[in-house]
């Protein structure tokens, strides 16, 4: 971290330039919509306006998949021997490494995350992400099968073909690099349509993609709304799988979409109201009752709120409930909405009006129901014409309130007081979702009871929102289904195939 960098000066410098890509890139090279319509892109930071960004339609899908389709046909990428793809991939990372501090800016400026995270968490993810992969393209073995002796069986992996990924806004990045870097590694071709609300990062790299080497036509970007640039993409016949991110009200179009075009195979990220429970043990003295106050804060109030895997709902044994909703409200101090481009800043703007007007409805059916709001529920910082809401929490929260059966997708959290495990667990599985959990506790056999027993795909004990591209990531129920990261995300985007061979 340089805290010497004017972030502000860099911002106007960037913007002012005129040099932020903007339009779709199609077949190795940016172009306008085919309509020529544009939509502008504004920065919650400060509401104004960084640029007009291609408002992509049926038509530039159509260009944008025909370009892959076509990459995908010569084989130039998807029969490159796995060297030579692993040689790219690694060499892509090392550019967007190389250009760390402008896409950071870019993606703070664009979504309003605070510029120590965009720089410090989610850059050098990305390029985690795509150098473990480009690693992992050389290592992966095919089977042969246990047949008799005159038949040889051989089981292989071959790349799906045209791959649609639709991104979502709150990790523009990081959530596409965990689609297209497994899918590039397998030998795909790819169009990715990124969120209207955050698109700027997505399109930068598309150049990037080009310069580290890979093939006219393999990465392609489609920026748009997303009931018209998304909708023709999911519904498009010469696609063949969706990757997809978002919200579970989409994430069920996609489905949709498939069943009434080819059928396409459709990988689903979707919503979560994730819980994150606190055993009375876990809190034996001070010192742990400060450790877990501040992982609890961290797991709602970090990205704004804007992550389906936070820890939303705080189920707290009613023995300690009291003591650490003090020091919750404590630790919540260090998550005070404050300027994005300040290096030390850790509560960023949401990402548009109408995400605020989602998280105060929330806040104020929260009241409405009889929740008591202890800290926060408002918005601040109206005068910068940003977008900030103050991190928030309720308590005497009861299960079937809204705010805690809903995804809110800000900084809200919700207290309910639990008498024990079964309650506890009761309570955890009862929404729709499944995407993650968390448990603290010192007992083992209690933790383990307890992570059996929660019907979520992410598990957390004694910690939240631990990472490693290493393991997978995902839900159960509408959480969604297929996983991100690790070598489970090859299966998202290869074919098994069996030869069988009888000798004669």
């Amino acid at each position: 971290m340089n805290p010497a960098i004017d972030w502000h000066h860099r911002a106007q410098h960037l913007i002012g330039s005129g040099k932020i890509e903007s339009q779709a890139f199609t077949n190795g090279r940016y172009v306008a919509a085919r309509s020529g319509s544009t939509f502008d892109c504004i920065s919650p930071i400060d509401g104004k306006v960084i640029t007009a960004i291609a408002a992509c339609d049926q038509l530039d899908v159509d260009d944008a998949v025909a370009s892959a389709r076509n990459s995908f046909e010569r084989g130039e990428w998807c029969n490159a021997a796995p060297s030579h793809r692993k040689k790219i991939l690694l060499k892509f990372a090392e550019l967007i490494e190389a250009h760390t501090e402008e896409l950071a800016l870019l993606e703070t400026l664009d979504m309003g995350k605070p510029i120590r995270y965009s720089l410090n968490v989610d850059l050098p993810a990305v390029v985690k992400c795509i150098r473990w992969y480009a690693e992992a393209i050389d290592k992966l073995y095919g089977e042969v099968a246990p047949t008799s002796q005159d038949v040889l069986a051989t089981i292989t992996r071959e790349p799906t073909g045209v791959i649609g990924i639709i991104v979502p806004w709150n990790f523009p990045l990081l959530m596409a690099a965990w689609k297209f870097a497994p899918a590039l590694a397998a030998g795909n071709s790819i169009v990715i349509k990124p969120s209207e609300k955050s698109s700027l990062t997505a399109l930068r790299v598309a150049q990037l993609s080009s310069e580290a080497g890979l093939p006219d036509g393999v990465f392609n970007v489609v920026p748009g709304l997303g009931h018209i640039a998304g909708k023709a993409l999911a519904l498009h016949m010469e696609v063949d799988c969706i990757a997809f991110t978002g919200s579970t009200v989409t994430g069920k179009l996609m489905m949709q979409y498939a069943g009434q075009s080819n059928l396409k195979r459709v990988w689903l990220e979707c919503g979560g109201k994730s819980a994150h429970i606190v055993m009375p043990d876990s809190v034996a003295n001070d010192a742990d009752l400060d450790e877990v106050a501040r992982a609890v804060a961290a797991a709602i109030y970090f990205n704004q709120g804007e992550m389906c895997s936070a820890g939303s709902r705080l189920l707290v044994h009613e023995s300690v409930h009291d003591r650490l909703l003090e020091r919750i409200a404590y630790h919540s101090k260090h998550y005070q909405p404050a300027d994005p481009l300040n290096i030390n800043t850790h509560l960023g703007a949401m990402v548009d009006q109408a995400q605020v007007n989602t998280v105060m409805s929330y806040i104020q059916s929260g009241k409405e129901q009889g929740a008591t709001l202890k800290f926060g529920g408002e918005r601040v910082m109206q005068s910068s014409n940003g977008l900030y809401v103050a991190p928030t929490l309720f308590t005497a929260v009861k299960p079937d309130m809204r705010i805690a059966q809903e995804e809110i997708f800000g900084p809200v959290l919700s207290a309910i007081a639990v008498k024990n495990e079964v309650e506890a667990v009761t309570v955890a599985n009862e929404v729709i979702y499944g995407l993650a959990a968390g448990i603290w506790t010192r007992d083992i056999n209690l933790a383990h009871r307890m992570s059996r027993a929660l019907r979520a795909g992410v598990v957390y004990v004694n910690c939240y929102d631990d990472d490693d591209i290493t393991v997978p990531f995902g839900g159960y129920k509408q959480s969604g289904f297929g996983r991100d990261k690790s070598l489970h995300a090859f299966d998202k985007y290869t074919e098994m195939k069996t030869v069988w061979t009888r000798f004669r």
